[in-house]
């Protein structure tokens, strides 16, 4: 089964009052099999508005939809079996293993005073192949490195069974090697039939992963469209504060590049 999301006019405020918005009049929509990707600077709301689709904060108006159904209408469990969230610098104090913590994704399905099922530990072993960490499953999370880590939270997610994956920066404070692992799940993901909604700090990744591409600042989306089309070196200097180039890679690549430029006054 897939699904769409569609977002309407989504405005959230941690006031009583719309004029304090963090940001309002946001509105997209993912397919199944697409990867939506979200900049834009620093405290400009990205993180909450993920958090209003993982169903973790309540917006103050407009909707979110999953097909024809209101995610605020959804019972806490049933939106938690639809939409899988990946946070942002989630630690944990205790050394669970990692089959622990990615076994914790089944919550959704199993009763208050039940105990998983073999067929949950399935779904969870099934996800930390799919994430590629079945190799430490054993091992105590807090001997993980940060991609280790961000990895085993895909798979929580994934073990929930969702068709909607919400991660809010999953390749922050890591190598490039660690960066393309968490970019190649993400697009296999994709490709397997899940929406993707993905927040982040590198143009580039846009350009490697994502259908549409949407810039969140001042409270609103700036720009939203192809990649092409919204990372431009307008775009950027105006939103982020800095000159860039955008480049076409040859020799086979036939992809783009965004390069910033060190030198304040470089054309």
């Amino acid at each position: 089964m897939t699904m769409r999301v569609s977002v309407e006019n989504l405005g959230f405020t941690y006031s009583r009052h719309l004029a304090d918005a963090i940001f309002r009049d946001v509105s997209f929509s993912v397919e199944a099999g697409e990867i939506f990707c979200l900049l834009g600077p620093n405290g400009t709301g990205k993180s909450t508005l993920l958090k209003c689709l993982a169903n973790i904060l309540q917006p103050k108006e407009g909707k979110i939809y999953l097909d024809e159904k209101e995610l605020l209408r959804l019972r806490t469990s049933d939106a938690a079996k639809r939409v899988g969230y990946v946070p942002q610098n989630q630690a944990s104090a205790f050394p669970f293993l990692v089959r622990d913590i990615v076994l914790m994704g089944r919550a959704p399905h199993i009763g208050l005073f039940a105990s998983p099922s073999r067929a949950d530990m399935e779904i969870a072993y099934q996800a930390m192949r799919t994430a590629g960490v079945q190799d430490i499953a054993e091992r105590p999370c807090t001997a993980l490195s940060g991609g280790e880590w961000q990895l085993t939270l895909i798979a929580r997610a994934l073990a929930q069974g969702p068709q909607v994956l919400v991660l809010d920066e999953p390749t922050s404070h890591l190598d490039m090697g660690n960066q393309m692992k968490i970019l190649r799940v993400v697009k296999g993901l994709a490709q397997s039939g899940l929406a993707v909604i993905m927040a982040s700090h590198f143009p580039d990744h846009a350009f490697l992963l994502s259908s549409e591409v949407a810039i969140l600042n001042r409270g609103c989306l700036a720009h939203r469209g192809a990649p092409e089309r919204v990372i431009t070196e307008e775009n950027m200097r105006n939103i982020y504060g800095v000159k860039v180039k955008v480049i076409n890679l040859s020799n086979g690549l036939d992809r783009k590049v965004c390069v910033p430029l060190l030198e304040e006054n470089s054309q």
